[in-house]
């Protein structure tokens, strides 16, 4: 498949949020209707794109792979199709989370990494749903529950706990910054 696009932008070897925050950037600077390709090399950066652009109007494309470079491509939506780029409102710090672990409360933490990061360290008792799994896997999680929503820095999370509110899910937090600052105890996989 060959897609022409008007602009590339080169976010390889970069970490969320990085792909996402030079992709903002490079939005502005771009005419309604235009494409951009979005080159990275985080395997997080599919769903993070895709959940970004239908969070702002943008309409995302698609990814095609080429080796270990993502090509993501968006084409930038007109000032009548795009929205103000929403944040999940209930945040939680990294101490409030901790205390609650501390305390033994009876809460839930989903980890929206991906399965390569959640491996390497993660918060004991936490499940694993990458981001971009998160629309299939939603019969996974209770509604009932409260549930804390992390991942590397907040971001992902973000998205994550917008998707499971308008799912209908009262009670998510979004954990800030996340995993890349958490001093408490981890797990590993390997």
């Amino acid at each position: 498949m060959s897609v022409v696009a008007n602009e590339t932008l080169d976010a390889k070897g970069l970490a969320c949020p990085m792909p996402i925050v030079k992709t903002k950037k490079a939005m502005k600077n771009l005419g309604p209707g235009l494409v951009i390709e979005v080159q990275a090399t985080d395997k997080g950066s599919t769903a993070d794109i895709k959940a970004w652009s239908e969070s702002t109007g943008h309409h995302y494309l698609g990814t095609v792979e080429d080796g270990e470079v993502l090509k993501h491509y968006i084409r930038k939506a007109s000032e009548g199709e795009t929205s103000e780029e929403k944040k999940h409102e209930d945040v939680l710090d990294l101490d409030g989370l901790r205390n609650k672990i501390d305390g033994e409360e009876n809460i839930s933490i989903l980890d929206v990494r991906e399965p390569a990061e959640y491996a390497f360290g993660h918060i004991p008792g936490a499940v694993n749903i990458p981001l971009g799994e998160l629309e299939e896997r939603y019969e996974e999680l209770n509604k009932g529950d409260e549930i804390h929503v992390i991942c590397r820095t907040g971001n992902r999370s973000d998205l994550a706990a917008q998707k499971l509110s308008e799912k209908g899910y009262k009670n998510v937090k979004n954990i800030v910054p996340g995993m890349s600052e958490w001093q408490g105890p981890t797990k590993k996989n390997n």
